[in-house]
């Protein structure tokens, strides 16, 4: 993605946390583009290398292998840098249920130890991937930022301890913090493999083997699918805000529209029937509802447009056949 139309200095030194990972493969893509210089924390446990092989030899990116529950690793990705986009963290609702020790140790120690090292090494700001399973078993659609329910799964509860921890490093230490909590994000680089793939990349590569992708229920839960470019621009817009209302505070990340997995995997199989006419043909399955999974998800976006000025460019369709075009010229 060109982020050049943001303005975002390349003076600007920027640590992206998880950066081997999907999210954080194309934030430093991005960055390295606009010119910043990019320091790259990840420990390889769910990142790729190959999401940041090209960047190596890119005299502005730098690697350092390492673990977010290791204070001294953290300490030594935030020396010297300006701004921290932190996205490193064990993902996935159905993991945490499995094995929610690891999940907080990552999720919960990991981000304290980098808060730490942000506020030793004056770090301007501090934006991190924060989650709309913080809303939990909240009713009210759209979600709105100040409104949650109380939390379904380990994961949620990591994340949501992950702002409060933020709020509280805001006021006690006077560091400024922004929190993006993100909607179902998708897009190219997104693993389509293992026991917690996303579910696009894993419709898209089962569809592409012409294989029935299991929905879990009767397909009619809905997600607010949010295209990898938005993300970008939120984490982008983040950074450069002036405004003092705009910070120690979260924001949903999303495109404020919302759809069935029903209706997905009809946009799935229109896309891929571009490539493959017998992918149309494929029968889905439905399986039993997965613990854990709220049944509706679709944010209010307002916030974010009225302080960051966020304008989310890709709506699901859009955003589907950039996925779609990536996807089918490097899963083959």
């Amino acid at each position: 993605m060109d982020i050049t139309h943001l303005k975002l200095s390349p003076d600007h030194k920027i640590l992206v946390t998880g950066g081997a990972g999907f999210i954080g493969s194309n934030l430093c893509e991005a960055l390295l583009k606009n010119g910043n210089t990019v320091r790259c924390l990840d420990n390889f446990a769910t990142g790729k290398r190959e999401n940041i092989e090209p960047f190596l030899s890119n005299p502005n990116f730098t690697l350092i292998e390492g673990d977010i529950r290791n204070a001294e690793d953290c300490k030594k990705a935030c020396s010297g840098m300006d701004y921290v986009l932190h996205q490193a963290a064990l993902g996935s609702v159905p993991r945490s249920i499995n094995d929610p020790y690891t999940s907080n140790e990552v999720n919960v120690s990991g981000f304290l130890n980098m808060l730490i090292a942000a506020k030793e090494a004056k770090i301007k700001r501090f934006v991190y991937a924060a989650s709309s399973s913080t809303y939990g078993d909240s009713k009210n659609m759209p979600k709105v930022e100040d409104i949650i329910g109380r939390p379904l799964s380990p994961y949620a509860i990591t994340k949501y301890v992950n702002e409060l921890y933020a709020d509280v490093f805001a006021k006690t230490y006077g560091m400024e913090t922004i929190g993006l909590r993100y909607f179902n994000v998708f897009g190219r680089k997104q693993d389509p493999n293992g026991a917690y793939a996303a579910v696009i990349p894993k419709f898209v590569m089962q569809l592409m083997k012409h294989e029935s992708p299991t929905i879990n229920g009767d397909g009619s839960f809905s997600r607010d699918f949010t295209y990898i470019d938005n993300v970008i621009e939120m984490n982008v817009r983040s950074i450069l805000s002036p405004n003092p209302d705009a910070v120690n505070t979260v924001y949903n990340v999303a495109f404020g529209e919302r759809t069935s997995l029903n209706e997905l995997v009809g946009l799935l199989k229109e896309n891929l029937g571009k490539y493959d006419a017998e992918i149309t043909n494929v029968n889905i399955v439905y399986g039993p509802e997965r613990k854990g999974d709220v049944p509706h998800s679709l944010a209010s976006i307002e916030k974010a447009k009225k302080l960051l000025g966020y304008d989310p460019k890709f709506n699901i369709e859009s955003g589907l056949k950039e996925a779609v075009d990536w996807y089918w010229g490097n899963l083959q």
